[in-house]
């Protein structure tokens, strides 16, 4: 076994990877960035490298400083995780030059599979049924390739994966302005812009085999997962093993997956996706020459640590278990909390994490039984989501001993996770897994996009009890900022418990949750509080105030919670339900900068990569403005509502900040 590896990632999976090789005796190097030199895989690794600026195309994406850390490290193997360069052949053959093992199949195998095109063609060689589409070579003429498939089809791109240069086209007139995009996203993050096509199959599940192989001619399947919730491309939700799929499929899935490793030579750990569409029938759509992001739900139903297999293998040693000892226990899901906006087409948003409190948990670890909760993270409270990377805060994983219990589990994990200081989306997930097709396991790649209208809308009203738990917070706070005068510290004027002279004192407390306002009256009096919320009203006593915990006494009933604040934003979180009110402070209310009805604005620090209006330009509302390339993925802006561009003040390859005004759109109402 090695005695030291460097891991060539950052976040969630270097912090994951550095784990495993801990409780192995295994020391790590981490290497890190300029924006990342106090992140968190640099404070669980034993030494760290800087390997360069913040952009990944100078740091992580760059393999001469990286086979340099390892080497003047001592390191001898690399680990590349998920994502930057797990899946690229030059990093292997580079370790291989270098003397250093890779943790990761030979560079003939990414080789094969890295490319879509090709993987496909090896499947077809190897009897595996393909997606009908076209793989073909020649780029010259998509279009007419897409119209013998049949509209509609997927764009992917190649070189490809995680959702990067992918699209949906339902219609001939949207395919040219669809291959552009995916081919600028494509040469971005890929360095290749050659596409594929695939039938789009409406009603199809994204199912995926998991294997490994070694060097000794051994290989195995750990079962499947299935992926299917996803949103712009991009998986959100997955679980272990795949609900209702019967037998004799699992097997034939397992059987073929093996088979399109083998045809490679493949070894290490490996994921083989596939379609399955609603006759049972499956498809082969790529394989991934690396671990997954999801790869935790697996851990969960077979009590096998994958990292842990990883460098075993990399080591020359054979699997740790052969397929008849192999089992599926319980169930596990996995959701993904991502720092993005559900209201903004999942738009991805920077800024602090200036609360982070994540569900209790226990860590996983080989041999000590499935773990009712578990947290993948690589951020911390005080952290900053920045647009260099993905945007991914937790993974939040969960393992019952049926599926419902372990989607209860699941509810109350998003409960009882609080991020304040940037938008995340927690309540989506918490409404999707709530949703009677989740629970009914109804669901399919299509499921997000069908259902995001109620899964978007507003909650049900906010309670009392949230209310005034709230309400309490906001006291405790004030009480612990007031001024006291040092010459008389009894002074009633520095006072904030609402004492006047001669009656109760009444204060106004205005609250916003989502789309609701709350107006609610807070009075004052010698036995405590009176609190009034919409037609709700009821004394309140404080019976216990520490820190984020309250417990108060409403007409006689005890209600305890946690409440979570930073600045004008309140989470609170109380019988595994979470609510989040924004305090309106009429102070601060007065100094904010209000934009101009019609400037829009960038949502965060990019690039201008396409302007698809002209000044003078009427346009409907819906329209495509401005594409915009930050978090390594494109993002178009569109017009909120109908109405005639003004000025543009940005221009193609141009560098924007956060909130910089890109143009200005006056509103055409009829």
């Amino acid at each position: 076994m090695f005695q030291k590896i460097l891991i060539a990632n950052r976040g969630e999976i270097a912090c994951r990877v550095a784990a495993t090789a801990s409780r192995l005796g295994i020391r790590t190097v981490a290497v890190y960035s300029d924006v990342d030199r106090m992140a968190k895989h640099v404070e669980v690794c034993d030494e760290a490298v800087y390997i360069g600026n913040a952009p990944a195309a100078e740091s992580y994406l760059c393999i001469e400083p990286i086979i340099r850390a390892a080497t003047s490290t001592g390191a001898q193997a690399i680990h590349p995780g998920y994502g930057f360069l797990a899946e690229n052949p030059a990093l292997a053959i580079a370790c291989t030059d270098a003397r250093l093992v890779f943790v990761g199949p030979p560079s003939s195998a990414i080789l094969a599979m890295g490319n879509k095109r090709a993987a496909k063609e090896l499947a077809a060689k190897a009897g595996v049924p393909l997606v009908p589409g076209y793989h073909g070579k020649d780029q010259s003429n998509l279009k007419m390739h897409a119209a013998a498939v049949g509209y509609p089809v997927i764009l992917k791109a190649s070189a490809g994966g995680g959702g990067k240069g992918m699209r949906l086209v339902e219609k001939a007139k949207d395919f040219e302005p669809a291959v552009a995009s995916c081919r600028r996203e494509a040469k971005n993050s890929f360095g290749d812009d050659s596409l594929l096509i695939e039938k789009y199959l409406p009603h199809a599940r994204h199912i995926e085999i998991q294997v490994f192989a070694d060097t000794h001619g051994n290989y195995v399947h750990l079962f499947e997962r299935d992926c299917s919730i996803q949103r712009r491309y991009q998986k959100i939700v997955e679980e272990a093993p795949a609900p209702g799929l019967v037998a004799e499929v699992r097997r034939s899935l397992g059987e073929t997956a093996l088979a399109a490793a083998r045809a490679v030579g493949f070894i290490g750990a490996g994921t083989v996706e596939f379609l399955v569409d609603q006759y049972g029938r499956f498809y082969f759509m790529e394989m991934n020459t690396r671990l997954q992001v999801e790869h935790p739900v697996t851990e969960m139903i077979t009590g096998q640590d994958l990292v842990d297999w990883q460098l075993r293998v990399a080591a020359g040693l054979p699997v740790p278990a052969q397929p008849d000892k192999l089992t599926i226990q319980g169930h596990a899901i996995e959701a993904r909390i991502y720092a993005e906006n559900p209201d903004n087409y999942f738009l991805p948003v920077v800024g602090s994490l200036r609360v982070l409190k994540l569900p209790d948990a226990v860590e996983f670890e080989i041999g000590s039984g499935p773990a009712p909760v578990r947290v993948d993270s690589g951020v911390r409270e005080g952290d900053i989501v920045t647009p260099y990377y993905d945007p991914m805060i937790a993974k939040l994983i969960v393992w019952g001993s049926d599926r419902s219990i372990a989607i209860a589990r699941l509810r109350r994990a998003l409960g009882d996770f609080v991020a304040l200081g940037l938008q995340t989306n927690r309540a989506f997930l918490s409404r999707l897994v709530s949703s009677s097709e989740f629970i009914a396991a109804d669901v399919d790649t299509s499921f997000v996009d069908r259902t995001v209208g109620h899964l978007l809308s507003p909650g049900p009203p906010v309670r009392f009890a949230s209310v005034a738990l709230a309400t309490a917070a906001l006291l405790r706070r004030e009480k612990m900022g007031m001024r006291v005068d040092p010459a008389d510290p009894f002074s009633p004027w520095t006072q904030t418990s609402g004492w006047q002279t001669n009656a109760d004192s009444v204060r106004t407390l205005y609250w916003k949750s989502g789309d609701q306002d709350i107006e609610s009256k807070l009075t004052y009096t010698r036995q405590g509080y009176r609190l009034q919320a919409g037609h709700d009203f009821a004394p309140v006593s404080i019976l216990e105030d520490r820190e984020n915990r309250f417990v108060l006494l409403i007409n006689g009933e005890r209600i305890a919670g946690q409440v979570y604040s930073h600045d004008e934003s309140f989470v609170v979180v109380t019988e595994g339900q979470q609510v989040a009110l924004q305090w309106t402070d009429p102070l601060g209310r007065a100094s904010r900068l209000d934009h101009a009805e019609g400037n829009l604005s960038a949502p965060m620090p990019g690039k201008i990569i396409a302007v698809l209006v002209r000044n003078g330009q009427t346009v409907p509302k819906g329209t495509p403005l401005v594409t915009m390339e930050a978090m390594k993925m494109e993002h178009t802006i569109v017009a909120p509502e109908d109405g005639l561009v003004d000025e543009i003040f940005f221009n193609v390859g141009d560098q924007v900040a956060e909130g910089a005004l890109l143009l200005r759109l006056t509103p055409t109402r009829t």
